[in-house]
This record gives structure tokens, sequence and C-alpha cells, in this order.
């Protein structure tokens, strides 16, 4: 009987605790699905100048193949995606093995390294608008100061993406270097110890041990990082708002600009969901490559 009690009472503060925990479970999944089932809902519908609606069937998916500032927008997303991701990852470890080796560092030091990524986009928008001004930007001054001739850089075709890039890196290399600071943290010391015996020089260390146990971290740091850039807004509406011209136009800038500017929401619907399948697909393939380099 005691046996017997026991079971319901355990179940007893199951449903409790499911009771207890159900409204706020209802309320998480109904504020993610109702935009989803929305927004694909709008995706096939047709607004017409007047406001009138109707319904598009796969109008609005097949205008895709046709558009060609779709296709501007996708190049320039997958190219400030890749250009960011490496530089990110690249200078990401770089600082972290710095923070990691530098033990004696003043605590403040290691906070004005990491701070960047603390600031809001639109702060540090704004202040690289200043820095890059053409005419009275730092950076130009300091360009000049070694005789190179100054640079229109968020104003240039050529610059921008380089440009927007830079100044995203400059923001989020931080994060990404407390993610492998992490990383580094959790290796065994034991493997530096044995490769410290065996003569092995600080490259070599790195190259065959450090990397190679770092990549599921990196990996990881990757996968933070592919969901932010492919959806990369906040800092090019501050500087550039997909200019010059069209040469910033990233598939988010694109699709904020035919929803709330054109007002074709159905078609913007669609190129935001597009757009969410690409994050989705590279989520799944980082996450593949995790599971491959794990140890």
């Amino acid at each position: 009987m005691s046996d017997t009690a026991a079971t319901l009472t355990q179940d007893r503060q199951r449903l409790e605790m499911s009771a207890l925990s159900a409204p706020a479970v209802i309320f998480t999944v109904a504020m993610i699905a109702f935009p989803v089932v929305y927004t694909v809902w709008l995706g096939f519908q047709n607004f017409s100048s007047t406001g009138k609606q109707s319904f598009a069937g796969l109008a609005n998916y097949s205008k895709l193949i046709s558009d060609y500032e779709f296709w501007h927008g996708l190049w320039v997303t997958i190219a400030l995606y890749v250009l960011s991701l490496v530089l990110q990852l690249v200078f990401g470890v770089w600082l972290a093995l710095v923070l990691f080796h530098a033990k004696r560092l003043p605590g403040i030091v290691r906070s004005l390294f990491i701070s960047p990524f603390m600031m809001p986009p639109v702060v540090a928008g704004m202040m690289w608008l200043v820095i890059l001004d053409p005419s009275l930007g730092a950076a130009n001054y300091i360009l000049q100061s070694f005789g190179l001739p100054p640079s229109d850089w968020l104003a240039s075709p050529t610059w921008v993406i380089p440009t927007v890039a830079l100044i995203d890196s400059w923001q989020w290399t931080p994060y990404v270097a407390l993610i492998v600071l992490g990383g580094l943290q959790s290796l065994p010391p034991s493997v530096y110890e044995a490769a410290q015996i065996d003569g092995a020089s600080p490259f070599k260390t790195f190259q065959r041990i450090t990397l190679p146990l770092l990549l599921p971290t990196i990996v990881t740091a990757a996968i933070l990082r592919s969901v932010d850039l492919l959806r990369f807004f906040d800092i090019i509406y501050i500087t550039t708002q997909g200019g010059p011209g069209n040469a910033s136009n990233t598939l988010n800038i694109y699709g904020f600009r035919v929803g709330f500017e054109f007002f074709n929401i159905g078609y913007a619907s669609a190129l935001m969901l597009t757009l969410t399948a690409i994050v989705f697909g590279a989520v799944l393939a980082f996450n593949r490559l995790r599971g491959a380099v794990a140890w």
C-alpha cells in the first residue's frame, strides 16, 4: 500500500508541475508559432496598391526566380556572411589565445577587449559613420598621415561590403573569442604536458593539439554567428541603408524595403521565408560538421 501511495503522490506532483508550467509553455509556443504561420499565410497572398488582398498561390515564390534584386541580395548576403565569418573566426581564435596565455593581464584590459559586442548596433553604426566619413573621419586622416590616398569607404560600391564586414567583425570578434576562450579552458592539460615532454614547438602544439581539440567549439561559434550574419540588417541600415545604389542591399534589407516602403507584404513574406530556409540550411550543415569533428 505504501508503494502505491508513493506512486500516486509522485503522479500528483508531476500533474501539478505540468499544470503550473502549461500556461508558460502554451504562451511560448503561441508566440513562436503564430508569427511563423501568419508569415507563411502572407506569402501566399497578393496585396494591391489599394490594399485589396487576394490569394496568389505560388506566384510570390515563382517571382523570386526572375527577380534580379533577389539574386543580387542573395549574393551580397553570402559575400558578407563568408567574409565576416572568416574574419571573426580567425581573429576570435587569435584573441582567445592572447587572453588565455596573458593570465596577468589586468581585468580592465580584458574588459576593454570584449566590450565591443556589448555595444548596441545602432551606437556602433553611428560611431563608425563618423570614423569613416570621407571628409572629416579619422580613418582617412590616418591614411593620409602615411601618404596613402583617402577612401570613400561606405560610399564606394567596391569597398562597402569589406567595410561593413570589418565593422561587424570589430563588434562581434570578442563574442567569438569568449566562446573559444571557454573551449581553451576546458582542454585537458595532460595533453600539453605530453607535448612539452616530446619537445613540440608552440606552433606544432597549436596545429596538432589545440586546433583539432577546439574545432567543436569553433563550429559552435560559427553556428551562433551564422544565424546573425545571414540576417544582416542593423549595421547596414544605420550605415548605408543598402547603398550606394544597391551595393550592400542584403536579402533582409531588400525584404524590409519591399514590405515597408513598397507595401508588398506578400512578396516580402516570401523573401523572408526564403531567407529563413537559408539560415536553417546553414545551421543544419554546421551541426553535421560539429558532429563530424566532435571528440
